[in-house]
C-alpha cells in the first residue's frame, strides 16, 4: 500500500512539472503572438511622449479609412497615411528574440532616459459574450502601454518594454528590414495633413489668384452654372475669350493639392526681406459649401545669409528654385514646390493666350 502511495505521488510530481512545463511553453508562445495589438480597428486614441517632454494625441474621429479620420492634438487633421502606417506597425510587429539575460540591466536603464512612451486606448465592452456577437456598454480603455527604445545593433530590430511584462524584448516586423523607432515619433508637425485642399472640379465655386506687384494681372474663375466665367479683379470685367484647356487645367489641380512639408524654423533674415514684403501671389479657393482657404506665396533663398552681401540686382541669383514659402489660411508657414504650382501660379494673361 505504502508502495503504491509512492509511486501515486511520484506520477502527480511528474505530472505537475509537466503541467508547469506545458503552460511556460505555452505562456511564451502566447507572448510572441500577442505581443502585437490585434484589433486596431478598436483603437480610439494614441498617446506618444518623450523623455523632452514633446507630446502627440492622435484621436479617432471619423469613420474608418477617411482622411479626416483622426486629429493631431485635438486640432488638426492628421496625415492618414503616417497613421495607417503607425496602426499597421501595431499590428504587425512581434517578438524577434529574448534580450540577453545580461544586458537587461543595461537596456532598461537606456529605456528609462532614451524612450518613447505609447499609450493605446481602445473600444473595450462591459459585456462581450459568445465571441463578440453580445456586445453591451461600451467604453474607452487604456489597454496597452509601450516603452519604444532605440535600434538593435544590426538595425534589423527594436527595444521595446511593455508594462506588465518582466523584461524588454527585441522587436521586429516579419519581412520588413529596419528598426520601428521612427515610426513612433511623437513631434506633432510631422503627424499633421499636408493636404491644402482635395476639391474635385464640380465642387468648385471660384478661384482666385490675386498679385500685388501686378493687380492688372489679378483675376477670379467663379463658377456660373455649370461653366465658369473669367473676371479680371482690377476692372472687374469679365473676359469672354479664354485659353479653356489652360483654366481646365488650372480648376483640375486642387484634386489632391498639397504642401511639401511645414517651414519648422524660418531664418530672422527673411523675415525681416521676404516675408516684410507683399506676397507674390495670394490664392484663394472657395468651394460649393463656402469653405475657403488662402496662401500667401514668398520666395525662399537657397542660402539667406547671402542677402546681407547682394544688392537687390542679384537676389535672383540665390533664389531657391525648386520651393517657395506659402503662409496657409494666415496660421501656418509652408513650403511648397514650384513644380505642384506652376499650372496654378499665373498671371490672368497665361489664361487669355496673351
Amino acid at each position: 500500500m505504502k508502495k503504491n502511495w509512492i509511486i501515486i505521488c511520484a506520477v502527480a510530481i511528474l505530472g505537475l512539472v509537466a503541467f508547469v512545463v506545458v503552460k511556460t511553453k505555452s505562456k511564451s508562445a502566447t507572448l510572441k503572438q500577442d505581443y502585437h495589438i490585434e484589433n486596431v480597428d478598436a483603437i480610439t486614441k494614441l498617446y506618444l511622449s518623450n523623455k523632452l517632454d514633446v507630446n502627440l494625441l492622435l484621436e479617432r474621429v471619423g469613420p474608418q479609412g477617411s482622411d479626416t479620420a483622426w486629429l493631431v492634438n485635438s486640432m488638426y487633421p492628421a496625415n492618414q497615411p503616417l497613421v495607417d502606417m503607425l496602426l499597421e506597425t501595431l499590428h504587425d510587429m512581434r517578438i524577434r528574440q529574448h534580450v540577453n539575460r545580461n544586458a537587461i540591466p543595461n537596456i532598461i536603464k537606456n529605456l528609462s532616459v532614451n524612450s518613447i512612451k505609447v499609450e493605446v486606448y481602445q473600444k473595450v465592452y462591459l459585456i462581450d459574450w459568445f465571441g463578440g456577437k453580445l456586445r453591451l456598454f461600451p467604453k474607452e480603455k487604456l489597454t496597452t502601454t509601450y516603452y519604444v527604445g532605440s535600434e538593435t545593433q544590426d538595425n534589423m530590430g527594436t527595444f521595446m518594454f511593455r508594462e506588465g511584462d518582466e523584461v524588454p524584448y527585441i522587436i521586429h516586423i516579419p519581412g520588413f528590414r529596419g528598426f520601428l523607432t521612427p515610426r513612433f515619433n511623437p513631434n506633432p508637425p510631422l503627424w499633421r495633413t499636408r493636404k491644402i485642399v482635395d476639391c474635385d472640379v464640380q465642387d468648385l465655386k471660384s478661384v482666385k489668384i490675386e498679385i500685388p506687384q501686378m493687380p492688372q494681372e489679378s483675376f477670379e474663375v467663379v463658377r456660373n452654372g455649370e461653366s465658369f466665367d473669367f473676371l479680371m479683379l482690377q476692372s472687374n470685367t469679365v473676359q469672354p475669350n479664354f485659353d479653356t484647356a489652360r483654366v481646365a487645367q488650372l480648376l483640375s489641380s486642387f484634386v489632391n493639392l498639397n504642401f511639401d512639408e511645414y517651414a519648422s524654423v524660418v531664418p530672422k533674415v527673411e523675415l525681416d526681406t521676404t516675408f516684410a514684403r507683399p506676397p507674390g501671389f495670394v490664392l484663394t479657393i472657395t468651394d460649393m459649401a463656402d469653405r475657403v482657404r488662402t496662401l500667401r506665396t514668398y520666395i525662399k533663398f537657397t542660402n539667406p545669409e547671402l542677402i546681407k552681401q547682394l544688392d537687390g540686382s542679384e537676389l535672383s541669383e540665390i533664389f531657391d528654385v525648386n520651393r517657395q514659402y506659402a503662409i496657409l489660411d494666415n496660421t501656418d508657414t509652408v513650403l511648397i514646390q514650384y513644380y505642384v504650382f506652376d499650372n496654378i501660379l499665373q498671371p490672368a494673361s497665361y489664361f487669355l493666350g496673351r
